[in-house]
């Protein structure tokens, strides 16, 4: 389903704009494999803190892992990765049951999470590390992602172009664990007040029917 311009312009442009396959685990450098009927997909759209909130409350995904990935340095700290001297993007890995989402919602609601024009910017954040990416696994991930850029820069929904790279996955590093599920396990810090609540409340409202059932 094609993402709607009045949907995006509101989210985008208004309060929501945002901050097999190898796979590496930062703590044990091991490859994690997902389970069978299972997806995985990284993609970096500004603070890992933001994206990982909203993509843990979706129906169908199973896991959301916050870490770096399409750079040169193995095993990155955070304090590194900040420095945008690595190569790295803030990410979130997604593991998800394709029958009850598929890839195609999946990217829907991470174009409407954040801004795809912005280069190596969401709001405050800036910095490569910041970068609007895709890092596609297989073939149809990668076609599926440039029919969805097609699809909006036709709707013609931004002045800009879309900057978003979609490039091949190529490793993932586990972000620190003070990192995971920060938005939850931090609702009263200052950044997550400000920031990110407020955002939260309208990706509910917008994505409701979306949602896990709690």
């Amino acid at each position: 389903m094609i993402i709607t311009q009045v949907l995006l312009k509101s989210l985008l442009l208004g309060s929501l704009t945002l901050s097999g396959t190898l796979v590496v685990s930062q703590a044990k450098n091991q490859p994690v494999i997902p389970a069978q009927g299972k997806d995985v997909v990284t993609l970096g759209g500004g603070c890992f803190w933001c994206i990982g909130a909203f993509f843990d409350e979706l129906e169908g995904v199973e896991r959301v892992e916050s870490g770096y990935s399409g750079g040169w340095i193995e095993n990155p700290t955070y304090q590194q990765v900040c420095t945008g001297t690595t190569g790295h993007a803030e990410v979130v890995q997604i593991t998800f049951d394709p029958k009850v989402i598929s890839f195609r919602e999946i990217l829907e609601v991470f174009f409407t999470m954040h801004d795809p024009t912005t280069l190596n910017r969401q709001g405050a954040d800036a910095g490569t590390q910041y970068r609007s990416v895709i890092f596609y696994r297989s073939p149809e991930q990668k076609a599926i992602a440039e029919e969805v850029v097609r699809e909006i820069e036709k709707a013609q929904v931004w002045e800009a172009p879309i900057v978003t790279e979609i490039a091949p996955f190529k490793a993932f590093y586990k972000a620190e664990d003070y990192h995971q599920e920060y938005y939850k396990q931090n609702p009263g810090q200052g950044y997550c007040r400000v920031v990110i609540a407020p955002k939260m409340e309208k990706f509910r409202e917008h994505f409701r029917k979306k949602l896990k059932r709690k």
